[in-house]
């Protein structure tokens, strides 16, 4: 006599397998979302850091590019860009698209960083400049949270190297400030937002805040 399954044991086990794909397709997803961002930043910041060697050697030293006109004139990092945007791929130039607002990481409240100038590239990421940094918002205006660590992630310049471009943010602090495009660029990954600002993560594993040793919550 075969031996079947019945319609109950059936459902047992169909629901057993619901419940687990319902715990781990989100962590899933996750992960991949956030590998996909990692490698976007990663691929932005290569990009802009050949398109300032590119513009070196045809405009020389950027310490003795004149300022542009069209940027907040009372800072520094506005110096470069009419001469950078020549070697990046740009569908839109001095772009504002209104206000730019970010989440603060700390109180939760939305923070007025005022109007900069902006640049649309090609992949659909938006770059601002503003208070001596690069700002890129790599899913597009008005897309996505709009939050420092999650889709916004910041680089700055080397003042003392020829304005080389640099991730910024500081590993201990990003945690707390979500400024953590340094962390992303070394590291390889934004476990970040899984652990708390003790660097605890939700697995239970844990991660140095320094990013010198445990780097990942796997």
């Amino acid at each position: 006599m075969k031996k079947a399954f019945t319609l109950a044991e059936t459902l047992i086990v169909m629901g057993i397998i619901g419940v687990v794909a319902a715990l781990t397709l989100p962590n899933l997803n996750s992960s991949t979302g956030d590998k996909e961002k990692v490698a976007r930043v990663k691929k932005i910041y290569q990009n802009l850091t050949d398109a300032f060697g590119r513009a070196r050697a045809v405009y020389g030293p950027i310490k003795d590019w004149p300022s542009a006109t069209d940027c907040d004139n009372s800072q520094d990092a506005c110096i470069k860009y009419d001469r950078l945007t020549d070697f990046l791929k740009i569908t839109k130039d001095n772009f504002h698209g209104g206000r730019f607002y970010f989440v603060n990481g700390e109180s939760g409240k939305w923070d007025d960083l005022g109007i900069y100038n902006g640049y649309i590239l090609a992949d659909g990421s938006v770059l601002y400049a503003a208070n001596n940094n690069l700002i890129v918002d790599i899913d597009g205006d008005n897309n996505g949270p709009r939050t420092f660590g999650k889709d916004v992630f910041v680089f700055t310049f080397d003042k003392d190297n020829d304005y080389e471009l640099i991730p910024d943010g500081d590993n201990s602090t990003c945690f707390s400030s979500g400024n953590c495009t340094k962390w992303v660029v070394l590291n390889d990954n934004m476990d970040y937002l899984k652990a708390d600002n003790t660097g605890k993560c939700k697995n239970n594993n844990s991660i140095t805040l320094d990013g010198t040793t445990n780097v990942t919550c796997k």
